[in-house]
Order: C-alpha cells, then sequence, then structure tokens
C-alpha cells in the first residue's frame, strides 16, 4: 500500500495517477475525500498534514508514501510530523517532495522551509529519497487571466533564469522512487532541460498558442506592496522578496541531469508543456490560481 499525501495537489494528482495505471495499491490523503476525483481503486482517507492526529490512521498498513507537508514558512514542524507517523504506523519507504536550494543560505529563511523535513527524512532509519525540484512550468498557469485580458503579466524575476520543471516529470520521479530501491538514500534537484527566464518562458507561450504575452517587471517596491495589498505578513513577504532577488540575480539558473538519470529520458521541455497546456490559456473565462510569473525556488503543492 502506497500513502500519497498533497494527494489533489499538483504533483499528488499525477502521482495518484500513474500509480494506479501500473497497478499499484494507492491511498489517497485528502483534506475532504468526498470531493476529492480519484481513478478507480484509489480510496480517499480524510487528514492534512497539518491536522497531525489524522494521519495515524491514513498511515496505517502503509509501505511507502509520498510526503508534501510544506505549504508556507511555519509548516516545518508538520513536515517532520508526517515522518514521525511514517515510522510510528512502520512505514518503510519514503518519499519527500523538498524545494531547489533548500539550506541555500542566500535565501535567508526561505531556504529553511525544507529544512526540518529533510534533515528528520535522514534520521529516520527509513528507505528514503528526496526530491528537490526547481520552479513549475505549471506556475505560468497564473499567467492566463492577464493574458485573456490583453495585460501585462507582473513579473517579479526580472531576466532571472530557472531550470523551469514540468510538473508531470517531478510526478514520474516521485513515482520511480516509490516503486525502486535504487533511489535509495538520494537526493535529487530536478530541474527541465534548459534555463528560462520569464521574459523566454512568454515568447515561448506566445508561439504556442499564438498571441501576445506581455509582461510588466516589477520593482522591489511594487512588489512589495502586491505582498502588502495581500495581507502577507512583513516578515513572509521579505522572504519572499528575498528569493526574488536571488532569482533575478541569476541564483536559480541551475540544469542538472537528475531528472534523466531517474527517469532514463531526457526531462519535457517547458514549449512540451506550453503545447500541452494551450487550452488552458485559451479559455475566454481563465480560472487559474496564481497572480505572478512564477514563484521562488520553492514550489507549491497542496
Amino acid at each position: 500500500m502506497i500513502l500519497v499525501t498533497g494527494a489533489t495537489g499538483t504533483t499528488g494528482t499525477d502521482v495518484v495517477r500513474h500509480l494506479a495505471a501500473r497497478g499499484a495499491p494507492v491511498r489517497a490523503l485528502t483534506r475532504d475525500p468526498a470531493r476529492a476525483s480519484l481513478p478507480e481503486g484509489v480510496r480517499a482517507v480524510p487528514g492534512h498534514p497539518r491536522d497531525l492526529a489524522s494521519l495515524a490512521a491514513a498511515f496505517e498498513g502503509v509501505e511507502a508514501a509520498f510526503l508534501v507537508g510544506v505549504f508556507g514558512p511555519d509548516d516545518g514542524p508538520y513536515d517532520q510530523g508526517l515522518v514521525a507517523a511514517a515510522r510510528a504506523a512502520g512505514v518503510r519507504r519514503i518519499v519527500k517532495l523538498s524545494a531547489i536550494a533548500t539550506g541555500d543560505p542566500r535565501l535567508g529563511s526561505f531556504g529553511t522551509w525544507h529544512l526540518p523535513g529533510e534533515e528528520a527524512v535522514r534520521a529516520s532509519g527509513l528507505e528514503w529519497t528526496i526530491l528537490r525540484p526547481s520552479s513549475f512550468a505549471s506556475n505560468t498557469l497564473g499567467w492566463a487571466p492577464a493574458i485573456s485580458q490583453g495585460i501585462p503579466v507582473p513579473n517579479s524575476m526580472g531576466d532571472g533564469g530557472q531550470g523551469v520543471v514540468d510538473p508531470r516529470d517531478l510526478a514520474e520521479a516521485a513515482v520511480a522512487a516509490l516503486l525502486d530501491a535504487r533511489h535509495t538514500g538520494r537526493t535529487y534537484t530536478l530541474t527541465g532541460p534548459e534555463v528560462l527566464g520569464a521574459h523566454e518562458q512568454a515568447a515561448v507561450l506566445a508561439d504556442v498558442i499564438g498571441r501576445p504575452v506581455r509582461l510588466h517587471d516589477l520593482s522591489p517596491e511594487e512588489h512589495a506592496a502586491r505582498f502588502r495589498a495581500a495581507g502577507l505578513p512583513e516578515a513572509h513577504a521579505r522572504d519572499f522578496l528575498l528569493a526574488a532577488r536571488v532569482v533575478r540575480e541569476g541564483g536559480n539558473a541551475v540544469v542538472t541531469e537528475d531528472m534523466t538519470e531517474v527517469l532514463g529520458r531526457p526531462a519535457r521541455s517547458y514549449r512540451e508543456w506550453a503545447t500541452d497546456h494551450k487550452g488552458a490559456f485559451q479559455d475566454p473565462h481563465p480560472d487559474h490560481p496564481g497572480t505572478g510569473t512564477g514563484h521562488p525556488p520553492a514550489p507549491a503543492d497542496g
């Protein structure tokens, strides 16, 4: 039995789908099982990493687990709680979703979000794999409303490039690590095949969908004002601003061969992702999450 936490999120949805397609017994952790759309044969169980009391029943009888426990800057203890719950239930193998540049001092506290969970995973005594993906290609779904309205998309990353990763590849890497002991004890930095800045992504997307994709480069002051308008606590806003500056200055311009090593094939390009999702940008009434050109190095999932 394999438990997938974050089972209805960007990555977890595809992890569940791939495991089910392989005939693996899958249990999906979700806050609202009645609303979860899951493949046939997959059992939904109630719970969330921020509700540690809900985890014991979810982990019962589980041999391997995909752990998604960080959704914000204060989730380190819950990430540790996932690992503790897995150990207490007798889980044998865990795969943790982390983020590129975890532990990098240039990111300040933003780079520490996943450290408690990573440390707990490595100290668990279990078979473990840590996945550190770069910025998700799917972050650009947040551009759809602006594109539909013909207005510039706010860009907080300047010309800073990132090794943009297709979340479908990330999901396949997670499945490989869940099913194959060869990945035990490895920390993979997972990227796409090339470094792309937001303007380069916009050019690719414009070519794919056949309509202009314009960006407005935010100044640090404009970026901070957006955080204040959203009601983000000042300390958290500083974390995001620092991470965005690191990206703007080229600090996340990283490409690795880890995805190829795990999957046995090249990583998908941003153009491939955009081509497969162009309908999301052609909907006259798009309804996609996100308000900018992508996130700092840590991915969002849920």
